[in-house]
């Protein structure tokens, strides 16, 4: 059912009575950081600085903006499926093969394992808009799809899998666990330097409580009082 839109001024007005091509905006972008990224730039695996790690964050934040903003249609269905499709016919596959050319290379290339942890990191962004676009999809309204996105992505980027390969893996070069996670760049560029196991625990819980915060928000309370529905 379609909300009766008073007659209200403001942006977020505006922006709602445009909502039907909205999500073009923000998936342009989307799509060009993505191709820039993963087919024309080389695959890299360490970020740099602040600047790097928000251009590789960009095209999830975009992508989320556009699942939130996509209409919802009667093509639901058909729209999950092809995405299934999408998965079981190209991304499964992909990813398996850049894993075999690893096995190959890994002896006599050092930068062997970029593809894979490259495609890796798109499959995960996958997975989040698969399940963002089935919850928009099957009702859920712009507001609430746009904080779950948000806050998936702030559990993302919180290093809990860093943790868990630190704590699950039992083969290192040094024989023993380290008691630096070096290879968690992005916790590097706003530490400073290789965070310790606590340091990293810490990194990962600020992030998943500001996760928490964003879910339990009541964004779209706040879009009703702008748009004067309540």
């Amino acid at each position: 059912m379609t909300a009766t839109l008073p007659d209200t001024d403001g942006w977020i007005p505006a922006l709602y009575r445009r909502r039907k091509w909205l999500w073009l905006v923000p998936a342009v972008p989307a799509v060009v950081t993505t191709l820039l990224i993963m087919v024309i730039l080389p695959p890299d695996q360490t970020l740099d600085n602040v600047v790097d790690w928000a251009f590789k964050l960009c095209p999830f934040v975009f992508a989320v903006a556009t699942v939130a903003l996509f209409p919802r249609t009667k093509w639901g269905p058909a729209l999950i499926v092809l995405a299934v499709f999408v998965y079981m016919s190209y991304l499964d596959t992909e990813l398996i093969m850049r894993i075999q050319a690893f096995a190959r290379n890994a002896a006599t290339d050092e930068d062997a394992f970029q593809p894979v942890y490259q495609f890796e990191l798109f499959i995960v962004t996958f997975i989040v808009l698969f399940g963002l676009m089935a919850y928009r999809l099957g009702g859920g309204r712009t507001a609430n799809v746009l904080k779950t996105g948000i806050a998936a992505i702030l559990v993302v980027i919180s290093g809990a899998n860093d943790l868990t390969f630190w704590a699950l893996n039992d083969v290192w070069a040094a024989g023993t666990k380290p008691t630096e996670l070096k290879w968690a760049s992005h916790m590097i560029v706003f530490l400073g330097g290789p965070p310790s196991v606590p340091v990293a625990v810490m990194f990962m819980l600020v992030h998943l409580v500001l996760a928490a915060i964003v879910v339990a928000l009541p964004v779209g309370r706040w879009v009703d009082r702008a748009l004067g529905l309540t």
